[in-house]
């Protein structure tokens, strides 16, 4: 039985990936994670903020040192909060590479076109396969418009892309007003994969201190029909590779990831409660379920099932399912 699959140009054993995280934050836990099953490492993130902090001395133009934005500053990590800077998270990446069998993908976690971008050179030099660019931002400011937001994310792929040499990875939000035209731009942009989605951090209310509070939880399971849903309309529609990431929770859901046109599935939250030999658990299950469905490859298992929205550009079959979903409440006492 073939598993194997290609993520960006890469050839994986089999679909299942660590995510970024503190999963792989040491050599050991790395080996750990190759053992266990993992088909690939993601590093968790290097962040833009770390890196203009060393460079410039400043934080989203806001210098360190200036009074005028201490109370601002303070908001943020301090420079030693973070697991690794940006000299040590080099090491790391040549540590891991240098341990381990599997490609490992090294993560820049950032919001603007400036020079710490240059970092993603440096951890290509350092022996990554390929690098994830997590464009995390909450859009809050009014002034802000979807095409301006769109068109930085877009900037940034094109400028990595014509200096790097590795594969670059874009991981998204589902929040934009036209998500299939943002994936298309980033496609034309010559991205080579698209991770699908970021997860969306909401502190939460401390009603004792009236203060925000941060607030994490594992996914689970029922954060899975959204990625279902965008990765089955973007099957087909970009030549960039598509991979899931969030609410993957049991081997079903994976296996329903790659129904859908994953081409890998990305995992953090699963391990972290079951071990990293959950990743053995997945394949398992994976190859259980093709036997029973008599499928000899994983090719003949992506993409199978299409939802309306990946077959029709105007979104009638979209809405007809939509009302069909509504009015089967009426069957419920």
């Amino acid at each position: 039985m073939n598993l194997s699959t290609s993520y960006l140009g890469l050839t994986l054993a089999h679909p299942f990936v660590a995510g970024a995280s503190p999963l792989a934050r040491d050599l050991d836990h790395a080996k750990r994670l190759e053992d266990g099953g993992a088909a690939a490492i993601v590093l968790h993130s290097l962040f833009e903020e770390q890196i203009t902090l060393r460079d410039a001395g400043r934080v989203h133009e806001m210098a360190a040192d200036d009074a005028r934005f201490a109370a601002e500053l303070a908001a943020y990590p301090g420079e030693h909060e973070y697991a690794l800077d940006p000299d040590r998270y080099l090491d790391h990446v040549r540590r891991v590479k240098q341990a381990v069998t599997i490609p490992v993908i090294g993560s820049l976690n950032g919001v603007t076109r400036q020079s710490w971008l240059t970092m993603a050179t440096e951890i290509a030099q350092a022996g990554a396969d390929a690098l994830e660019l997590n464009m995390y931002e909450v859009a809050a400011d009014p002034e802000d418009t979807g095409v301006a937001i769109e068109g930085r994310i877009r900037d940034v792929v094109a400028d990595l892309k014509s200096t790097l040499s590795i594969p670059v990875a874009v991981k998204l939000s589902p929040y934009f007003t036209a998500f299939g035209h943002l994936a298309r731009q980033l496609d034309q942009a010559r991205a080579d994969g698209l991770v699908l989605f970021n997860r969306f951090y909401q502190p939460d209310i401390d009603l004792a201190t009236l203060t925000a509070s941060p607030r994490i939880e594992l996914s689970t399971s029922a954060e899975l029909l959204l990625r279902l849903r965008w990765i089955a309309a973007l099957r087909g529609r970009v030549r960039a590779s598509l991979v899931l990431s969030g609410g993957v929770a049991a081997a079903e859901d994976g296996i329903k990831a790659i129904l859908a046109g994953a081409d890998a599935v990305q995992m953090v939250s699963a391990v972290l409660r079951n071990g990293p030999g959950f990743f053995k658990v997945m394949r398992k299950g994976l190859v259980t379920w093709m036997k029973t469905h008599e499928l000899a490859s994983i090719d003949q298992v992506r993409g199978r099932v299409r939802f309306a929205a990946a077959s029709d550009d105007g979104g009638s079959l979209a809405r007809a399912g939509y009302l069909r979903t509504l009015q089967s409440w009426r069957d419920i006492d």
